[in-house]
């Protein structure tokens, strides 16, 4: 009677913690035979991977390197360092994007961290591309709080061309429930970095606030996916809403404490799709709903650090909950910061062990 009293016990443990770490208790799907390639081993802190117009893959370096890298040889073209760049902890030349009509409009948006660690910001520069040089910093926003630590930074454009920076807490929690501060938020501004008429609030880039370090954003379907790294629990994908606040430092993961519930009754608090404890640190994100590899399709993949591996995040129809997921590359190639993939559905990676990193490619074996 005593062991099936305590193997109730238990039973009932794992199901409450599994109730914490997941708002839809996703099934575990099947394996999918990948084949690797690593195309590139020379590398130190790639942070941003962007499968170009130019069938080439543009990538960043942490110290303030802009690259691209032929993915049929391996042959890597320094096209820019960005020589005020500070490479400060885990701050530096981070995100990147690309105008999406690049041949037409040859811009190149990135966000990097500068100054000294008492005087440490953030900002996002237009770069303009021409005979493989990059040429007329524009800055677009500035004097965003940066730190060693927490500094989000990830950059997406919109299909109705706004571009979204990630901002982390830069290690002061509180300022991401400040709506007057550019920390611990999402960001929208138009690509010229004025500020757009249908943001949330007047005159102000906020998008969504109350974030701890998103270093994930991808949209899919009109629906805006970002991933988030929490303390010692609760990383989190979260379901972006314009104007909605995502409770850092007040809720960590879901709404599940007295004192949580509580705070996000009065604040509106949008909750995450899923939650990792313990945590994974996860990164770079996409959505994949190619052929190349069907069992992926309509599928957010999502790359952690902590974790080192690749995680599918399979979607339901609606693109609102998560139903299955699967882990890839498990340990196989340590920390992974980088995801982007290829119009014809070969997925690479970027590895952030801070020696030798590697940039891989993933197909269909």
């Amino acid at each position: 009677m005593k062991t099936i009293f305590t193997s109730i016990i238990i039973l009932f443990f794992l199901s409450a913690c599994e109730k914490s770490n997941n708002n839809n208790s996703p099934d575990i799907l099947p394996d999918v035979d990948i084949k690797t390639e690593v195309l590139t081993q020379s590398l130190k802190f790639p942070w941003e991977l962007i499968y170009g117009p130019d069938n080439f893959i543009w990538f960043t370096e942490r110290a303030g390197k802009i690259s691209r890298l032929n993915p049929l040889n391996g042959v890597i073209t320094l096209v820019h360092t960005i020589t005020e760049v500070n490479s400060l902890g885990e701050g530096g030349l981070l995100g990147m994007a690309m105008h999406p009509q690049f041949s037409t409009n040859p811009y190149l948006y990135v966000v990097y961290d500068y100054g000294t660690s008492n005087n440490y910001k953030g900002k996002v520069v237009r770069y303009t591309f021409n005979n493989g040089v990059l040429s007329a910093p524009l800055i677009l926003l500035d004097q965003i709080p940066a730190s060693s630590i927490h500094n989000g930074s990830r950059l997406l454009i919109t299909p109705d061309l706004k571009l979204l920076i990630t901002t982390g807490d830069a290690n002061a929690a509180v300022q991401a429930q400040n709506t007057r501060s550019l920390s611990g938020k999402i960001l929208r501004i138009n690509l010229d970095g004025s500020i757009p008429a249908d943001n949330p609030l007047p005159n102000n880039p906020l998008w969504s606030y109350g974030h701890r370090n998103p270093q994930g954003l991808v949209m899919a379907n009109n629906k805006l996916y970002s991933s988030e790294h929490g303390p010692d629990n609760d990383d989190e994908i979260n379901l972006i809403q314009k104007g909605r606040n995502y409770g850092w430092p007040n809720v960590e993961g879901l709404c599940n404490t007295v004192e949580e519930k509580a705070f996000c009754a009065i604040n509106d608090i949008a909750e995450p799709m899923m939650t990792w404890t313990p945590t994974i640190a996860p990164s770079g994100l996409t959505y994949y709903n190619s052929d190349n590899i069907p069992q992926w399709k309509n599928s957010l993949l999502v790359v952690a650090l902590k974790g080192s591996r690749l995680l599918q995040l399979k979607l339901d129809e609606g693109g609102t909950q998560i139903t299955g997921t699967k882990d890839f590359l498990q340990n196989q190639f340590g920390r992974l910061r980088a995801i982007c993939q290829s119009p014809d559905g070969k997925v690479y990676v970027a590895t952030s062990n801070g020696t030798n990193d590697q940039i891989i490619e993933l197909s269909a074996r």
